[in-house]
């Protein structure tokens, strides 16, 4: 995004073999919050980028602890890819090592704190680690930590 203004809306993915996680952030506050998940479906993807008209997409890469890539780190390539067709407008790719991780943990302290009151459901996790994967990517796109 070098040289380009960085403004507008940005939705990103969390790429996974039943459900892919989807979150929507901005620029200007580096924040993101879950929209839930949706099974592998383009006709609800594509739903999701009519509705929120992102300046570009975001896919979490799924590699190991050093930094390799895993059997669905080509799957999550090829999901970007399509996107990037279907989507028409930039998709970036962004390591995701240990989202997952952090989601749960998340989903674990909002229960313990009472900030989230229901159980825990299905695609939540897939939720929270889009939105961590692409707070992440926001803030390096402008240089800073992510949120905590």
């Amino acid at each position: 995004m070098t040289g380009a203004p960085f403004t507008g809306v940005f939705l990103a993915f969390d790429y996974g073999t039943k459900r892919i996680g989807v979150a929507i952030g901005d620029a200007v506050t580096r924040a993101a919050r879950g929209l839930g998940a949706v099974p592998q479906d383009w006709d609800k993807i594509g739903r999701l980028l009519a509705e929120w008209s992102p300046a570009a997409c975001v896919v979490g890469l799924p590699l190991g602890e050093g930094g390799e890539e895993q059997a669905i780190t080509k799957q999550a390539r090829q999901f970007a890819s399509e996107l990037q067709q279907r989507f028409k407008g930039p998709v970036h790719l962004c390591d995701e090592r240990y989202s997952s991780r952090s989601a749960r943990d998340d989903l674990r302290g909002a229960r313990a704190s009472g900030a989230m009151t229901r159980r825990v459901r299905e695609g939540d996790k897939d939720s929270a680690a889009a939105r961590i994967i692409l707070e992440q990517w926001l803030a390096e796109q402008n240089g800073t930590k992510a949120p905590a």
